[in-house]
């Protein structure tokens, strides 16, 4: 099992700035890539950044959706089981609950509880 605890949702005003956090633990030697997610309509999720673990050798790999490229940055801090979401010049259609996902290579998808982003003046 992997357990993921988000944190650092809130209120912002339109223009501000969020940073979400990710921390993942339990059977993390497989985790293959971690990533934020939100909403979509039929009780899906769809993607908003995704990053590969990496290895020593190979850095990490990024992935954004068309509306969070060039606003959003997603890191991991391999040696901290924490991976981060940076919002930048938030609007208020970014607000929703953000949730992280960690892929496991065996044992399928682990998702944490969720955190609120508000985006309101």
């Amino acid at each position: 099992q992997v357990q993921l605890v988000e944190s650092g949702g809130g209120l912002v005003q339109p223009g501000g700035s969020l940073r979400l956090s990710c921390a993942f633990s339990g059977s993390t030697y497989g985790i293959s890539y971690m990533g934020w997610y939100r909403p979509a309509p039929g009780n899906q999720r769809r993607l908003v950044a995704q990053i590969s673990k990496g290895t020593v050798t190979r850095g990490s790999r990024t992935t954004y959706a068309e509306d969070a490229r060039g606003r959003f940055t997603i890191s991991i801090d391999s040696a901290k089981d924490t991976v981060y979401l940076q919002l930048n010049n938030l609007k208020p259609e970014d607000s929703d609950v953000y949730y992280c996902k960690a892929q496991h290579s065996i044992r399928g998808d682990f998702w944490g509880q969720g955190t609120q982003v508000t985006v309101s003046s």
